[in-house]
């Protein structure tokens, strides 16, 4: 029995899946590709480099600033907020934004300032989280099908068509609820929805690199597999992933404010953005600003990731920064 890093005919007829194609070189996978997280975030870099140009420095300038602000608050943000985001003033409820509130308040009397400082780590760590913790998980199922038999690689693989079968969305919806309303869920709900694609990137890549000259040299000279995979191959096949983890964290912060806004996320009084959006929506003609200031730092942080993403894949493939 032949393994990944031991090129068949059939390997050599087709170096990549038919549906496949690798992140950062030649594309995206097209099933589903608007309901993933990748798919959200290459389309939102796409719609903008298409507005601004694909060799604007300052944009990418501006989305490394924005990026790097966003994550600093979502650290910062619980000890720099000036209310208590959690204690209810009733008597100050839809206060509209002012000196004292400069975003207002919402139903409950909470300042909405302080409930965004807050809520950034909940939202922004939280999806960074998802997408790392995706990323490992790919990377080790992917390497496992390359060391293993042909045989248990074609499983793998049918076993990542089954649930790529399903949009990212619907499928994290189902888990997350079957789970019950938390933060946990809602990571572990994404995790499960998002693994089966990263997987199928990697091994995708590992078949392109393993055709690679050093790699049948490395070979040739009596390489163990597991050493093919270690020096050569795996560590060749990076930049690919990388690229695909940048996107998937503009998609995954709407997926998962998606998720917090229909009940399934962190439980009130959680200062989850999705959720303060979803809280808001009963007064949305009445007090703008309860779901307004949420969902633009929701658009703002997903722009920001997306094109700083995009600014990472320009700058690892080499053709599209001769561009």
């Amino acid at each position: 029995m032949t393994s990944l890093l031991e090129p068949t005919a059939e390997a050599e007829r087709e170096s990549v899946d038919a549906d496949f194609v690798p992140a950062g070189t030649r594309g995206y996978r097209k099933v589903n590709e608007w309901l993933t997280p990748a798919g959200l975030g290459a389309g939102i870099s796409r719609g903008l480099r298409g507005l601004f140009g694909r060799r604007a420095p300052i944009v990418d300038r501006v989305a490394i600033v924005i990026t790097a602000l966003l994550v600093l608050i979502a650290i910062v943000g619980p000890f720099i907020a000036p209310y208590d985001p959690y204690l209810a003033q009733p008597v100050d409820s839809l206060l509209p934004p002012s000196a004292a509130h400069w975003m207002g308040t919402d139903d409950a009397g909470r300042d909405v300032l302080s409930r965004l400082l807050t809520g950034a780590g909940t939202t922004l760590l939280a999806a960074i989280a998802v997408v790392v913790l995706t990323t490992v998980v790919g990377v080790v199922v992917a390497s496992i099908a390359a060391l293993a038999p042909r045989a248990v690689d074609t499983v793998i693989m049918r076993i990542c068509d089954i649930a790529m079968a399903l949009p990212a969305m619907v499928l994290a919806l189902g888990i997350a609820a079957a789970l019950g309303p938390s933060l946990g869920s809602v990571v572990v709900a994404m995790v499960i929805a998002m693994w089966p694609g990263t997987t199928r990137l990697v091994r995708g890549i590992l078949r392109v690199t393993m055709s690679s000259a050093y790699v049948e040299s490395a070979r040739v000279t009596g390489v163990s597999r597991f050493g093919l995979l270690a020096r050569h191959v795996l560590p060749n096949s990076m930049d690919s992933v990388y690229v695909q983890a940048s996107m998937e964290i503009s998609g995954t912060i709407v997926l998962m404010a998606g998720l917090a806004y229909l009940g399934v996320g962190a439980p009130p009084p959680s200062a989850d953005w999705g959720a303060m959006v979803a809280q808001g929506r009963e007064y949305i003609t009445t007090a703008w600003w309860v779901t307004t200031f949420p969902g633009l730092a929701i658009t703002i942080a997903a722009i920001a990731f997306g094109l700083l993403g995009d600014a990472i894949r320009v700058r690892l493939d080499p053709s599209l920064r001769r561009r």
